[in-house]
């Protein structure tokens, strides 16, 4: 039995199988229509979602499969007190795979130890959220053809951004990636970020305030939301919450085969004038996001 905890929890060869798997599964959707008859996915999230609840649950419906859930900590049982383990062996006498999100990071961890079920991180505070890595992965791969010999910028929130945390972790791994991180100062990326990942593999990277300093030499663009939920006063967030906003006019500078990607919610920090560009694929990573929960579900399940 495996969990998902990490992107680093597959190797290189496994993500591209799982890759191969979902875009099949794209091209195919018939084949797998059936695949997961009989089983069940249980979505934990003790904190708001909305497109990764609702992908992983229609991933396992695209499947055959059946769903129940929560969809906050108010309506489980952890108001009453139950930690994580109880209710993942409460939960694996029900289902036979999890999807659990939570505010504390670790937390995940903690049920997968005691689990009789699969449990896949879907996201962690401020730690890591793998399963938007291997949406952003399959994104990158299936639009531009490979993973390697490229710069990407990821821009706004680097300090909290489990997102920006996850693919930094991942991409690594891969040959000739070049990191320019865009963000004001209180909000760079995290020290152990710049020691233990960049700095330990030799990964070349930049830091810069200004996003139009560096818009014609990306590749990929991430843009990131400031996260009003990770910061402890209200002053702050007010303050940075539109530090970057990605324009029409900043998009002339870029090349013209390079994409913006986006975790999602975006709040202010892409116009929506950018949506018509064909470089703003936010919008296709989304559908790539369930192709993939389909076939990591598949997988953890040993079905293919």
């Amino acid at each position: 039995m495996r969990h998902l905890m990490s992107p680093l929890d597959f190797s290189v060869q496994e993500l591209d199988k799982l890759m191969d798997i979902a875009e099949d599964i794209e091209k195919n959707q018939e084949k797998y229509a059936h695949m997961c008859d009989g089983k069940i996915l249980a979505t934990c999230f003790y904190e708001p979602s909305t497109r990764t609840r609702l992908s992983f649950e229609s991933a396992m419906l695209h499947l055959g499969g059946q769903v129940l859930g929560f969809a906050s900590a108010d309506s489980s049982s952890a108001a009453k007190g139950e930690s994580v383990s109880d209710t993942i062996r409460i939960i694996s006498c029900y289902a036979d795979i999890c999807a659990m999100r939570h505010p504390k990071e670790g937390a995940p961890m903690v049920a997968a130890s005691k689990s009789t079920i699969p449990v896949i991180n879907a996201g962690d505070g401020g730690h890591q959220h793998p399963t938007q890595t291997l949406t952003d992965l399959m994104t990158i791969r299936s639009l531009k053809g490979q993973l390697n010999n490229m710069t990407i910028g990821l821009c706004g929130d680097l300090k909290f951004g489990r997102t920006v945390h996850s693919l930094i972790n991942a991409l690594k791994r891969y040959n000739g990636i070049n990191f320019v991180f865009i963000s004001p100062e209180e909000l760079k990326i995290p020290d152990y970020i710049r020691s233990d990942i960049l700095d330990k593999n030799n990964i070349p990277y930049k830091e810069v305030i200004k996003l139009e300093d560096v818009m014609p030499e990306l590749d990929i663009l991430y843009m990131t939301r400031v996260q009003r939920e990770r910061f402890f006063n209200e002053e702050d967030y007010v303050r940075l919450k539109d530090f970057y906003i990605l324009t029409k006019d900043k998009m002339e500078l870029a090349k013209k085969d390079m994409m913006v990607l986006h975790p999602l919610p975006r709040v202010n920090e892409i116009s929506v004038e950018v949506d018509e560009d064909p470089r703003a694929v936010y919008f296709k990573q989304v559908q790539y996001g369930m192709y993939i929960r389909m076939a990591l579900i598949l997988t953890l399940l040993e079905l293919v």
